[in-house]
């Protein structure tokens, strides 16, 4: 077997058991969420909290599973990291101890229905190049990339203040701004990697904000 074949059969062995893995990781938090939905005596606004976060993990295990190939994607380690640590790491925050007051449960259930449309929304546009590490398929250019570059990051940064607002405290906000910290570096990687790879690129994001207008 060449050289070329064993790389490209690496690669789609690492692709398949990354997307096995993820869907895998995201479908475990949707049955834990899933099991506070069979307690008796959960008021209402927790549930509908619960079921909208499940829903949510779903929909990310779904979209793993479909992702298209990549024609390039960011070298070395230190992007890998960040994508797994930013996908994976922050979403453990649902073990945590839940928050029983009524508010907090229903400006969750706000934070998560409001970032689950606007996923849906994004992902209609975005097609089959959505990814977790840093890679290049395609410049979207409809929709809410019209206006940003990155608002699949600004979706996700809702959905997880409403899992947060889930298990408010001290340790989850940090884990917050930490993630948002995260987010950030990959978002460099991500646009270093398209540059390099569509020409196109560089005309696109001259004239778009990266995640809200006005600010950044």
């Amino acid at each position: 077997m060449s050289a070329a074949a064993m790389s490209l059969s690496t690669n789609l062995a690492y692709d398949r058991a990354t997307r096995f893995l993820g869907s895998a990781w995201f479908l475990l938090l949707a049955l834990a969420v899933t099991t506070n939905l069979a307690k008796t005596g959960e008021p209402w606004p927790s549930l509908v909290s619960n079921f909208l976060v499940a829903v949510f993990y779903l929909m990310l295990a779904l979209l793993i599973l479909i992702r298209g190939p990549a024609k390039a994607q960011a070298e070395g380690l230190l992007p890998r990291v960040a994508a797994f640590v930013g996908t994976y790491w922050p979403w453990t925050i649902t073990f945590f101890e839940k928050t029983e007051g009524a508010l907090p449960n229903l400006l969750s259930a706000v934070c998560v229905l409001t970032g689950m449309i606007m996923i849906l929304v994004t992902v209609r546009h975005l097609g089959r190049s959505f990814s977790l590490v840093p890679q290049a398929r395609s410049v979207v250019q409809t929709g809410p990339y019209r206006w940003i570059k990155h608002p699949l990051y600004l979706s996700e940064e809702i959905v997880f203040l409403g899992v947060v607002l889930q298990h408010l405290s001290w340790m989850t906000v940090g884990l917050l701004i930490l993630h948002i910290c995260i987010q950030v570096w990959r978002i460099h990687y991500e646009e270093d990697v398209l540059r390099r790879t569509l020409p196109e690129y560089s005309s696109y994001e001259a004239s778009r904000w990266r995640l809200i207008p006005y600010v950044w």
